[in-house]
């Protein structure tokens, strides 16, 4: 039996089969649109703005659960002192350090699970990584170790956020003294040897007056394209401004997928 045009369109979108729209993700704390998603194809803010019409519902998360939904508007620019970032209002205003990603599935398939930070077999890790970064005995303060199944191939990848820029508590300085650092590292058999891998970081072997660092930590872990496979979302702040990063880590190296930030 043939089928006309229109019933066969009508039945290959009720199949599934049909091109999925591109899915918009949003830094939710700040409003910030990353970018999108769209069957392995990442689009950065810029380019995305015109695929992203008002009106998507956006599912919120952080770094171990959902927080919900929220309807969100059309993109706006954020104004100074960023005036060309695009800001998605978002309503209700989500919880500190929300990602929103305008899709169907569950982005959290996997939960990461924190472990202890004063492990010797990652104090260890951490100080080689660091000294091969030209850090001289360097003193390892690690602020996350988180254990997840990035691949879903039931094998767990290890995320290390390590920051010690010598003041009190979670202070970020304007300047460094030697040996100062803040890092996101990755942790995983690649070839079958246990490699430390860099996502993201700032280094100083010598002291530096103004040169306003970064504190890099994970914020959330996530599926943001519906594929099974996670994202590692950082979070990086310095004195007066901030950026969200998006990580694919299921190749041979960390990869940059999406990336925004503002600051004065």
């Amino acid at each position: 039996m043939k089928l006309g045009l229109g019933i066969f369109v009508l039945l290959v979108g009720i199949g599934g089969f049909c091109q999925a729209a591109p899915h918009p993700i949003v830094a939710a704390e700040s409003g910030f649109l990353l970018g999108t998603s769209d069957s392995g194809k990442w689009t950065p803010f810029e380019k995305a703005k015109t695929a992203v019409k008002g009106g998507e519902t956006y599912r919120l998360y952080n770094l171990t659960g959902s927080l919900g939904t929220a309807k969100g508007g059309k993109p706006e620019s954020a104004g100074e002192p960023c005036p060309d970032m695009l800001v998605i209002p978002l309503t209700p205003k989500p919880k500190a350090g929300a990602i929103g990603v305008a899709g169907t599935w569950n982005a959290l398939p996997r939960i990461p699970q924190s472990a202890a930070t004063t492990q010797p077999v990652y104090l260890k890790a951490a100080g080689e990584f660091l000294g091969a970064q030209g850090i001289r005995n360097p003193r390892v303060r690690i602020t996350q170790i988180l254990r997840i199944d990035l691949e879903g191939d039931g094998e767990e990848e290890v995320l290390i956020s390590a920051t010690n820029y010598f003041t009190k508590g979670d202070d970020i300085p304007t300047g460094t003294v030697a040996g100062s650092y803040s890092c996101v590292m990755l942790r995983r058999v690649v070839a079958g040897k246990v490699q430390t891998q860099l996502l993201s970081g700032d280094f100083y072997p010598t002291a530096k007056t103004f040169n306003a660092p970064y504190r890099h930590r994970i914020s959330a872990v996530l599926d943001l394209d519906g594929d099974g496979k996670m994202e590692v979302i950082v979070h990086s702040a310095y004195y007066e401004g901030d950026a969200t990063t998006v990580f694919r880590c299921t190749g041979r190296k960390p990869e940059q997928l999406l990336s925004v930030g503002c600051g004065a």
